[in-house]
């Protein structure tokens, strides 16, 4: 799987060039970000952080394997994550604790990437209190894009932890198997950060970050298709399941890390 992985990436490699991507902005400013406001960090345990996005009043869609501890291999408390709407130089425009949990029921978490891991790598969390603030809007989902579609991404990384940025034009370069692979410019924090369709009157979710790839130097962001995933997801939540364990140890934190194949291609996870 992840030779097939690789090799796609590969072959969508020449479109790198031919993308008319747009430059980072940075949503510093209350003007810049109000429309982003649903948007959010996720800090686990207070270490390390992901991405997520309020896709209803109480609930926040981000990527699987942000909920897992990489040394244990473990699923981090839920109730150790709080969810900070609109994060921007030290102020949120709400703060809530993550009540429960629920992932992808085939989801396998490990610490290499393959093609079945992004598929199913996603996770939707029930906050303890719905964010009824009016400035915070939910977005909607959206079905999925085509191969030279484009879209755009916001997005916390390391670098930009105190406030997040938007990439308005970014492409989708290829869909197999329920991956999309995009020319959006992704880092560490960004997994789970949302993927937009700018189609219609307001942008719309249709995958989240799941890892990026490096490939001779130019990166490419890796997401699953939301569809069906997404509905078991909900179908999950809805008949009260998930799971809200007992408190983790201070020290679990989500560790990123890479691994470099014959192919060229490196893959890592933008998480935490």
């Amino acid at each position: 799987m992840r030779k097939w992985l690789a090799a796609l990436v590969m072959a969508v490699l020449p479109a790198l060039a031919q993308a008319g991507d747009s430059r980072l902005q940075s949503l510093d400013s209350l003007d810049a970000g109000r429309a982003w406001q649903a948007v959010g960090r996720l800090d686990i345990g207070g270490m390390g952080f992901c991405t997520g996005t309020l896709i209803a009043p109480d609930l926040v869609l981000t990527a699987a394997h942000c909920l897992y501890d990489k040394a244990s291999k473990k699923r981090i408390d839920p109730t150790r994550i709080e969810f900070l709407a609109g994060w921007r130089n030290g102020r949120a425009s709400a703060y809530r604790q993550v009540r429960r949990a629920v992932v992808h029921p085939d989801y396998i978490y490990d610490s290499a990437v393959s093609s079945e891991r992004v598929r199913r790598d996603l996770a939707l969390l029930q906050l303890q209190h719905p964010i009824r603030n009016t400035t915070v809007i939910p977005f909607d989902t959206a079905t999925r894009p085509a191969a030279g579609d484009e879209v755009g991404v916001v997005s916390y990384a390391r670098d930009r932890a105190e406030a997040p940025s938007l990439q308005e034009v970014c492409g989708v370069m290829a869909r197999q198997q329920g991956i999309l692979v995009m020319s959006c410019d992704v880092d560490f924090g960004s997994s789970g950060a949302p993927i937009f369709s700018f189609e219609g009157a307001a942008p719309r979710i249709v995958s989240v970050v799941s890892a990026k790839a490096e490939v001779r130097g130019d990166r490419v962001a890796l997401g699953t298709e939301l569809g069906e995933p997404l509905a078991l997801l909900r179908a999950i939540m809805k008949a009260g399941r998930g799971y809200a364990l007992a408190p983790a140890p201070d020290a679990s934190r989500v560790v990123v890390g890479g691994t470099r194949h014959d192919t060229g291609a490196k893959f890592v996870r933008p998480g935490g």
